[in-house]
């Protein structure tokens, strides 16, 4: 029975999966914007006509926090027109189904990374901190293959273990292009950079978010072995419990201004102009999430619908909603750029045009 159920599990994932790749490709040209002025030497930024009056309103700002009320409302009304010529939803969907595709992979590296230094038993226990971020269902899908790998003997170290484990973490690696792609729509680029580079690239932010979860499992658990150690009281337990909030979002804002500043093909921005997005999509990603799983929780059933496919369907969902967050984060950073005539990629200012990136050199 619990094979019919996997079985059935990764046969509707498979479908969606397969439909979103349908929708992407479908409108991939039309999503995609030129590149002018989006190489250094060529001369082809261009500011369009009728959007003075948006330039007058941050023109002239040298970071987000000097754009006027007026600039953003203007931001705004471009974000929305985005989202829709982008397509974003659409393109959110393909990141979901490779990002499905690398979950498990992603799982695996995981727990074997973790089974070196501690019993990767633990892991699935101290998934307890993410309830109330994910919905139960899904964190059961998640929980279950943990359990499936921690059994196993995928944590022993050798040969066969490394060769395991590269292969996870290169599986994995999909998930981080299909991400890096997509933010390449949103800034309005094609990829420049070669196989190479961009496998080394996509691979490293790979390691990266493998290696920070380890370390805020390893956190998690000494806690409460800290907590007890220095015995501080009620009060000051619960106020540690409350600061995790705080603390999520703080890392949330950093990983993603280094996704907004390397993930897209261009020369890349300057690290204040990629703030405005991580802001938004930290805090929206973080109050969607709570938001989503208590509207699962409390109104919507998918095994209903679903059947054993209900806490699939659920997972794919929270997936789809956190890509959507990313990349609306990404197109506020794009259109802010467009608000100002500044230069907003890194190193010495260059006029319009010799920038190296579509959001610094054409504007409106």
């Amino acid at each position: 029975m619990r094979a019919q159920h996997l079985l059935a599990r990764l046969s509707l994932a498979a479908l969606i999966g397969f439909g979103a790749s349908i929708i992407v490709m479908q409108f991939e040209e039309r999503s995609k914007r030129g590149v002018q002025g989006s190489t250094k030497g060529s001369a082809k930024g261009r500011i369009e006509s009728g959007s003075h009056t948006d330039f007058r309103e941050g023109g002239d700002a040298q970071a987000p926090t000097e754009i006027p009320a007026g600039g953003w409302v203007a931001i705004a009304r471009r974000i929305y027109g985005e989202v829709g010529k982008d397509r974003v939803l659409a393109v959110a969907a393909g990141v979901t189904f490779y990002g499905l595709l690398a979950l498990f992979p992603a799982v695996t590296a995981f727990v074997s990374l973790y089974g070196i230094v501690a019993d990767p038993a633990e892991v699935a226990g101290q998934l307890a901190i993410a309830e109330g971020l994910l919905p139960a269902g899904a964190l059961e899908v998640v929980r279950d293959q943990i359990t499936r790998i921690a059994t196993g003997d995928q944590t022993r170290l050798g040969v066969a273990f490394l060769i395991s484990l590269g292969l996870s973490a290169w599986s994995a690696n999909a998930g981080v292009k299909a991400l890096f792609d997509a933010l390449n729509v949103a800034y309005g680029e094609e990829e420049k950079r070669s196989f190479i580079r961009l496998n080394l690239t996509t691979l490293g932010f790979t390691l990266a978010i493998l290696l920070f979860a380890l370390l805020a499992l390893g956190a998690i658990a000494a806690v409460p072995v800290l907590l007890d150690f220095l015995y501080l009281g009620a009060a000051a337990e619960w106020l540690l419990w409350l600061g995790r909030w705080p603390a999520l979002i703080l890392l949330l804002m950093l990983g993603l201004s280094a996704l907004y500043r390397f993930g897209p093909s261009r020369d890349n921005a300057q690290w204040k102009w990629v703030s405005p997005g991580a802001i938004l999509a930290s805090v929206t990603w973080l109050l969607g999430s709570i938001a989503f799983s208590w509207y699962v929780a409390n109104f919507e059933d998918y095994n209903e619908t679903y059947g054993a496919l209900g806490a699939v369907v659920a997972l794919l969902m929270w997936m789809w909603l956190s890509a959507t967050i990313i990349l609306v984060g990404a197109e506020l950073n794009s259109e802010a750029e467009r608000q100002t005539l500044r230069d907003t990629t890194q190193g010495a200012p260059e006029p319009i045009g010799f920038r190296g990136a579509d959001a610094a050199d054409n504007k409106g």
